[in-house]
């Protein structure tokens, strides 16, 4: 029987809203939503879902889609005056018709080009003139990437600084029984004790109670090891020094209106990012951050992560 052949296709989501899917020969596939620039689904040749997309998430804008991959921007948390975590992932993208091109695309065939500019009414929020792209693409391996693009285009001669996120929502089979390994040593900024800088001092990260962290300075690469499921979700981010950690556990899970009361025990936020030191564009400048996530089977001891082997072995 003849392999079925890549493809991309629009079609409509949940409530009406249009999504691109793409799917790769061998099966796996990538869903995005042009409401948000949304990843909401990502699944490997199995069919297995890799992401976390709450059973109570809205897809009725103006609110948010709970799960999946938001994009985080202008601001990664809160500010005075600025919707929390940014307003991109509440408005309509487009499709890109003539993106600018890009070097690392000769690994991969299936993709779609988004776009973003400041639509009406916006300036109250965030002043800036801006282009953001995005690029959302799938290997033949089933490796999902991302490769964000943000242009000033201030005529005013302005420059504009932002922090930003891939904020990554992974499935897991039991929070209690994963661990992250890579961001041991690395200090944080602990969201739930004001910023306060920490440090971990284990072999690697493992969860026991509500977490929400800012590592600062990462290295670029970070993995996720699902013990119960052995596989190994490895992160490759480039111009994004930071990641965030998350996970609400259960009285925070309890308060979130578009999470369900037990969804903390499947998912962990990982979120590669840049938030210690604020990007600052001039005009006509241009930010990339680029995200490769890879999900491998593996079954690692802790310390004993090597790259190499989980990649190509």
């Amino acid at each position: 029987m003849a392999m079925a052949k890549p493809y991309i296709q629009q079609c409509k989501g949940n409530n009406g809203l249009d999504k691109y899917v793409l799917k790769e020969a061998r099966g796996s596939s990538v869903e995005v939503y042009l409401y948000g620039a949304h990843v909401t689904s990502w699944k490997n040749d199995r069919g297995e879902e890799l992401l976390f997309l709450s059973r109570k998430s809205l897809f009725e804008p103006p609110n948010r889609i709970r799960g999946g991959i938001p994009i985080c921007f202008p601001q990664v948390g809160g500010l005075e005056n600025y919707e929390n975590h940014g307003f991109v992932r509440k408005l309509f993208w487009a499709i890109d018709q003539s993106p600018p091109p890009l070097e690392e695309s000769n690994s991969y065939r299936t993709f779609v080009d988004l776009v973003l500019k400041p639509p009406e009414g916006f300036y109250k929020y965030w002043p800036q003139t801006y282009e953001f792209r995005l690029r959302v693409a799938l290997t033949p391996g089933g490796d999902l990437i991302l490769v964000s693009r943000i242009r000033n285009i201030n005529r005013n001669g302005k420059p504009f600084t932002f922090t930003f996120a891939f904020y990554a929502y992974f499935s897991v089979s039991d929070i209690c029984e994963v661990r992250v390994e890579g961001l041991e040593t690395y200090y944080y900024l602990d969201n739930l004790k004001n910023k306060e800088r920490c440090t971990d001092q284990g072999d690697s990260l493992t969860f026991e109670s509500e977490i929400d962290r800012s590592y600062v300075g990462t290295p670029n690469k970070i993995a996720i090891i699902d013990h119960e499921k052995r596989r190994t979700y490895v992160l490759w981010k480039e111009g994004m020094p930071d990641a965030v950690v998350w996970n609400p556990w259960d009285k925070k899970a309890k308060a979130i209106a578009d999470f369900g009361d037990d969804e903390y025990k499947r998912m962990l936020c990982v979120a590669p990012a840049v938030i210690e030191e604020p990007l600052k564009l001039k005009p006509g400048e241009e930010w990339t951050g680029s995200l490769v996530i890879s999900c491998v089977p593996s079954s690692y001891c802790s310390g004993e992560l090597d790259p190499k082997k989980i990649l190509h072995g």
